[in-house]
């Protein structure tokens, strides 16, 4: 059969693996998440894809195409990079920036703050409370729907919150409370 006729492998229709927000829960990111975001939209929309589409271009220039490497490469790179485009023109669309240094002092554990805890082998760690699109758990960067996010939320210093782990019932002491740019 004519591969013009057939159906492209699974990897390339319109599935995404990125993290979906649940119901009903507004995409919350910091301004330094938001421009990330921009910037790799822009990156891809105004380098990547017109340097790629030239390629493609002088590709489908030099005739045969079912054998031409750089045009079947160069045309699977292109949806990619439009299927990456959509998703981060949606997110951006639905963002909702929420600034952390706006908040000021306070003595809750809110959206954007960066808390220091102490388990109960007395180590410390930092962890920064963030959007989903900018989530880094090697940075200390945690989604504010996650679980431990979800434990620290509302906690004041000194409190005590428990948090439900595979390893079993950990209990955290809230030591410092920030709230700072990220």
């Amino acid at each position: 059969m004519n591969k013009a006729f057939t159906k492209e492998s699974e990897d390339e229709g319109e599935l995404d693996d990125s993290p979906r927000l649940p119901q009903g829960v507004k995409n919350y990111i910091t301004p330094g998440g938001y421009q990330r975001l921009k910037d790799e939209f822009d990156h891809l929309w105004k380098v990547e894809r017109p340097e790629l589409v030239k390629v493609v271009s002088w590709a489908a220039a030099n005739g045969d195409r079912s054998e031409n490497g750089d045009y079947i490469y160069g045309k699977r790179r292109l949806r990619e990079i439009d299927r990456r485009l959509r998703f981060l023109s949606k997110r951006m669309d639905n963002a909702e920036i929420v600034d952390p240094a706006q908040r000021g002092e306070c003595d809750q554990v809110f959206f954007g703050a960066t808390v220091t805890v102490c388990n109960t082998r007395g180590e410390e760690q930092t962890y920064s409370i963030v959007g989903m699109d900018e989530a880094d758990p090697g940075r200390g960067w945690i989604s504010w729907i996650s679980p431990l996010a979800g434990a620290l939320l509302k906690a004041r210093e000194g409190d005590v919150v428990s948090l439900q782990t595979p390893g079993g019932l950990e209990e955290l002491e809230v030591v410092e409370i920030r709230y700072e740019m990220l």
